[in-house]
């Protein structure tokens, strides 16, 4: 989580007045923040904030929640934004390397020491966190009266414009720094395979930055810069503008006047930035539900307002309105944390009981446990596996009857694409890590997969040996189901997961719950696995709720 580091006596002056030291050490970890150092007597503080509140990032970010926090300035806070000469054009070339190009300008800034550090501070805390170390968005800041508009951001080959990059005095080409400059080598790996490199250039074809490597010395913001132009670039619109919000109203928190700047994008034209705040409705009966508490509309308005927002209430609808740097507020959920935070985590609970209580398992889980009594006492081990697979697993290979699954939006990698329907398939890529290891092997596992969006509980039994036979995973399947008291029929089964008349599925009171049999040769080498497999799969939920409970 992000370390914010600033002067006590700033972050007062900032909020416009003197806040005991003491109460801040006992305020500030109430919006979702851990101290790491408050002394009385020091001016120094570190605070480490949680990584849902970007908009805290700076000391001038939690100056302004802490005035709607603590009381002093309740409700949203508004920027007014003039209108500027300054025109920004987009080429289309950089669409298919850094398409997304945001910038603003704020004027009449006198920069401080204090203001210097919390400027390069919040601009390496948002590259890291919210840009993804870079890649999905750089920022860019730079003294605006060094350049002159307007300014073009496109493509320009690697040796064809030369300038002096930040913390360095000899001109060098946009190659030269990927290889020569300590920012150039850290972040070289963004542009690699690129043939063309993007630039922002003004009307003279000075260079201000080459994102999202370095900016140019040119631009250079020191404590002699008043007016200030910022840029981000990335692959996210919506991270490149809450990126570009947040700087810029940052930076009006010390006395600056933000102003737009219009955007050509192709045959578009709009202005930058745009502090449009959003709106939401929330239920206060749905809140309290969240919270466990008992509210009025009322008081989750005065709590919202607490955290910088504005609301009112209409009968049971709380109405609310968020300002734009507020990049962690995208669900109503978030509201109801955001009530429960001004509302006052001191305040939840009430009395404790002196009644004497008795926990117990739920009936799946205590279900579970018997079952995994069973299958230990039939020589089997259990196994814990992810609910995260993939479609080549869990339905290509294994030749198990499709169903609709739970997808991942944006996986990781090519291995976890979609949450598991099937045990089977997490069980054989146990053995697939094992085949080195000695036979027989005989493993199971009473885990969970999703079924129609719900979470179904299943058993899943598999051995793997020289030999392997119907008989045997009959006789373990039938043991289980007569452990557990059911009344069960067999039948045949076409499912190509198994040798032909080498598999059965399981019904209960009519309905099918599970299958067992010898797995086809095309299957068990699918999996890379060198000896005969014969596996049960087994769905237990209609069986436990049945039961209510344990089954002895």
């Amino acid at each position: 989580m992000p370390v914010i580091n600033f002067k006590y006596s700033d972050l007062c002056s900032i909020i416009g007045q003197e806040i005991p030291m003491d109460t801040l050490a006992e305020r500030i970890p109430m919006i979702g923040a851990d101290i790491e150092h408050a002394e009385a007597g020091s001016d120094d503080m570190s605070v480490e904030f949680f990584p849902d509140r970007p908009d805290l990032y700076s000391v001038e970010g939690t100056a302004r929640g802490l005035r709607a926090f603590l009381g002093i300035e309740t409700g949203l806070k508004t920027y007014d934004v003039s209108k500027s000469d300054i025109d920004v054009y987009i080429d289309d070339s950089v669409k298919n390397v850094r398409p997304y190009f945001l910038c603003g300008v704020v004027r009449g800034v006198n920069i401080s020491d204090n203001m210097l550090k919390s400027i390069m501070e919040m601009q390496e805390k948002l590259h890291t966190t919210i840009g993804r170390k870079r890649k999905k968005l750089a920022i860019g800041i730079h003294d605006l009266d060094k350049v002159n508009g307007p300014f073009t951001y496109r493509l320009a080959d690697p040796h064809s414009i030369r300038f002096v990059p930040l913390a360095k005095t000899e001109e060098m080409d946009m190659e030269e720094i990927l290889t020569k400059h300590e920012k150039g080598r850290d972040y070289a790996h963004l542009l690699e395979g690129y043939k063309q490199y993007p630039i922002i250039l003004d009307r003279d074809n000075q260079v201000l930055s080459f994102p999202p490597i370095i900016n140019g010395a040119l631009t250079t913001v020191t404590t002699e810069t008043h007016n200030l132009f910022i840029d981000v670039t990335g692959f996210d619109r919506k991270a490149v503008k809450g990126a570009l919000d947040l700087v810029c109203t940052s930076l009006a928190e010390r006395g600056g006047k933000i102003e737009s700047v219009t955007m050509h994008e192709g045959k578009e034209s709009f202005q930058s930035p745009d502090l449009t705040p959003s709106k939401y409705s929330i239920s206060a009966e749905e809140c309290n539900k969240y919270l466990g508490t008992k509210l009025i509309p009322e008081d989750m308005v005065t709590a919202l307002k607490k955290m910088g927002m504005d609301a009112d209430a209409k009968g049971d609808t709380v109405n609310v309105v968020v300002p734009a740097y507020r990049l962690d507020i995208m669900h109503k959920v978030d509201l109801f944390e955001d009530v429960g935070i001004g509302y006052g985590f001191e305040n939840f609970g009430g009395e404790y009981s002196l009644k004497q209580t008795f926990g117990g398992l739920e009936p799946a889980n205590a279900f579970s446990e018997d079952v995994r009594d069973i299958m230990v006492g039939l020589g089997f081990m259990e196994v814990m596996t992810l609910t995260l697979i993939n479609d080549k697993d869990e339905f290509e290979i294994s030749k198990l009857p499709h169903v609709e699954n739970v997808r991942v939006l944006n996986p990781i990698t090519e291995d976890v694409t979609c949450l598991r329907s099937y045990l089977m398939p997490s069980l054989m890529n146990i053995l697939r890590h094992n085949k080195h290891r000695d036979l027989p092997q005989r493993i199971f596992e009473v885990g969970n997969v999703v079924r129609d969006n719900l979470i179904q509980v299943r058993l899943c039994a598999m051995y793997t040996a020289s030999k392997v036979s119907f008989t045997e995973i009959k006789s373990i399947t039938e043991s289980v189901l007569r452990e557990m008291g059911c009344e069960y029929e067999l039948r045949n089964t076409d499912i190509k997961t198994f040798i032909e008349g080498r598999g059965a599925e399981i019904y209960y009171k009519g309905e099918p719950i599970g299958m067992f049999g010898e797995m086809a040769i095309d299957v068990v080498t699918g999996y890379e696995i060198t000896h005969p497999v014969a596996f049960m799969e087994l769905n237990l939920d209609p069986i436990i709720n049945d039961r209510k409970g344990t089954m002895f």
